[in-house]
């Protein structure tokens, strides 16, 4: 049997039999893997090191000959350990997760695998707000699945200007011109740095309202229910 090599993120693990766990990883590569790691809740396992959750592994597989391989060895690439330091950090970290694994397929692009490390990232960092962190990684994923919003023209094709307010049209994904519009050109510069591929790290240097921040949050909250979850 030929063995595989690959980088994983742990997506999820479910006991299986006595002493067994069946684990879904995220590969650059392969997309998302099902493998069996046999023994790992045996004090005495030498994969279950390998799997910790919010990590970069190293994994050696087996291919099986249904939907499950066969997990041969493991070992830790990188380690987000502050995360399990604060107790938001991490249930963000499960959401963050649970939301990816959800919407995606098996066969995902690397682009995923990319996202989820470098949100492990970001919760690793203190300085760096959860609602900057969830707000990225939603629109990453709403980009990623072909559903970024027109940032640039209104419904009416006229380019968005700084001295008029707005609402948002959820089925055109565009603003609409409003009087009594709740976006304002800050809000809406926000949601453009949001969505133009910036790192959180960067994100993080530029200054923001909350009331931007939260108007940016709710919005990608409700295309991300509107459009993938």
């Amino acid at each position: 049997m030929n063995q595989n090599v690959t980088k994983g993120i742990v997506l999820s693990r479910t006991d299986f039999g006595e002493a067994d766990r069946i684990i879904t990883v995220l590969t650059p590569e392969a997309g998302k893997l099902r493998l069996m790691a046999k023994g790992v809740r045996k004090i005495k396992s030498k994969l279950a090191g390998g799997i910790e959750l919010f990590s970069v592994s190293d994994l050696t597989y087996i291919s099986g000959r249904g939907d499950i391989g066969t997990l041969i060895s493991s070992r830790l690439d990188r380690h987000f350990g502050r995360i399990t330091q604060n107790i938001d950090r991490v249930q963000l970290g499960y959401q963050l997760i649970k939301l990816l694994n959800k919407v995606t397929e098996d066969r995902v692009e690397n682009e995923y695998f990319n996202l989820l490390e470098q949100a492990f990232e970001g919760l690793d960092d203190d300085s760096i707000g959860l609602d900057l962190i969830v707000s990225w990684f939603e629109a990453s994923l709403l980009s990623l699945s072909g559903h970024k919003p027109n940032l640039t023209y209104d419904l009416a094709g006229n380019q968005l200007e700084q001295t008029e307010k707005y609402n948002f049209d959820i089925d055109d994904m565009t603003f609409v011109r409003h009087d009594q519009g709740s976006f304002k050109s800050n809000d809406i510069k926000l949601l453009r740095l949001i969505f133009s591929n910036n790192s959180l790290s960067n994100l993080n240097k530029i200054e923001t309202t909350s009331i931007s921040l939260n108007l940016s949050r709710n919005l990608i909250r409700t295309m991300v229910e509107t459009y993938i979850t």
